[in-house]
């Protein structure tokens, strides 16, 4: 396991969400210089880092919304650290768990240098990984359904458009020109 271990002047922890964002800005000495609650959006975050902007780290904990911090960071110049969430047990085992307590331990985590790093996918990538991603859960759960049974109603990216409307595991014709083939077989197609 890889840790950050870069010294700072201000280090940022975000317990990040949907539509809101508890940020924590900890200075080099551990003294909290921020901590609250902010919507989630681009503008309102840049404003609350301006004053910190010459040396600052931000760090999120790698859930399904940090997509746009990487980014933007990214295209800011700002460092970023995407924590590995199944290797940051101090957030995960702490008896006392809200948004507040989770950024200030993120912070904490990083400052100290015991910050589990995960991948930051390439933007290029993302959408790949989300796709396989989504189908491998699919796969996975289709023998689960009978032929009477839903299956639940899943994002259009999941779906791959491909001809005959036939499924090629069972040659049973499928609605529309949707074929769900595993993931195994439909990356070559992928990847052209």
């Amino acid at each position: 396991m890889r840790f950050y271990t870069h010294q700072h002047k201000y280090y940022c922890g975000i317990d990040l969400h949907t539509r809101k964002m508890y940020i924590c800005i900890l200075d080099e000495k551990g003294e909290i210089r921020e901590h609250r609650n902010l919507k989630t959006d681009r503008d309102t975050f840049l404003k609350a880092i301006a004053p910190f902007r010459e040396d600052i780290v931000v760090a999120v904990e790698c859930i399904f919304t940090w997509y746009w911090v990487a980014d933007l960071c990214h295209n800011e110049g700002i460092p970023f650290v995407l924590g590995h969430a199944l290797y940051m047990k101090a957030i995960h085992g702490g008896k006392a768990k809200n948004d507040k307590i989770d950024s200030q331990k993120i912070a904490v985590l990083l400052r100290g240098g015991m910050m589990p790093m995960a991948y930051v996918y390439p933007v290029k990538m993302r959408a790949t990984r989300d796709l396989m991603r989504r189908r491998n859960h699919l796969i996975e759960s289709a023998p689960n359904y009978t032929p009477t049974s839903r299956i639940p109603t899943v994002s259009t990216t999941c779906l791959i458009p491909l001809a005959p409307s036939q499924d090629i595991r069972t040659g049973t014709a499928l609605p529309g020109n949707l074929n769900i083939l595993p993931c195994r077989k439909a990356l070559p197609w992928i990847l052209k």
